[in-house]
């Protein structure tokens, strides 16, 4: 068995696709996963499973679409890959300020091409970097404020993705045992 992190896009937002997180543990036991734990309302779900990466996630949306009626995105990690991001960090000067440094997990890694057409001062003075299924985004005026927060990756790159704040991150790697 494999310890994962799996974090649901634009859940419990406002009035849109509602999921309890007391609701997605107990659903989440049921379905016969140990080790289940949640972290704050906005989509960490903690589990082990046998289940590869892409048939998690398609099981935990069909889980939740059958029991909550939204069909939302999902991104697994495993503890490693997890710690693997945390290590590839390219703004390590910033981990000391955990709300202004994200991280958004995308489904895939981008098309190279898509990539390369970003331009990376069109957000001065924020900044972003991708590595492989991450995109890291720094943003020094603070994330409510942010353009790049903004930005509507999944148009951009044809891929979805979530975004967690650095203390998220690091906390949901500690919480799987790194």
């Amino acid at each position: 068995m494999t310890r994962y992190a799996v974090l649901l896009r634009g859940v419990n937002v406002g009035s849109h696709n509602k999921v309890p997180m007391r609701w997605l543990r107990e659903a989440a036991e049921a379905a016969g996963y140990p080790d289940v734990a949640t972290y704050v309302q906005s989509g960490n779900l903690l589990l082990s499973s046998a289940d590869k990466p892409a048939a998690l996630a398609r099981k935990i949306n069909e889980l939740i679409r059958d029991g909550c009626g939204c069909d939302v995105d999902v991104m697994v990690r495993s503890r490693a890959q997890l710690a693997a991001a945390v290590r590839a960090n390219p703004f390590p000067e910033h981990a000391d300020e955990p709300k202004l440094l994200h991280v958004v997990f995308l489904t895939a890694a981008p098309p190279v091409a898509k990539v390369r057409a970003l331009d990376p001062d069109e957000f001065s003075p924020e900044r972003f970097a991708i590595r492989g299924t991450e995109i890291y985004t720094w943003h020094p005026n603070g994330f409510g404020r942010s353009k790049l927060a903004t930005v509507a990756w999944p148009k951009r790159l044809g891929v979805a993705g979530t975004d967690r704040n650095w203390r998220t991150v690091t906390t949901l790697l500690e919480m799987l045992g790194g």
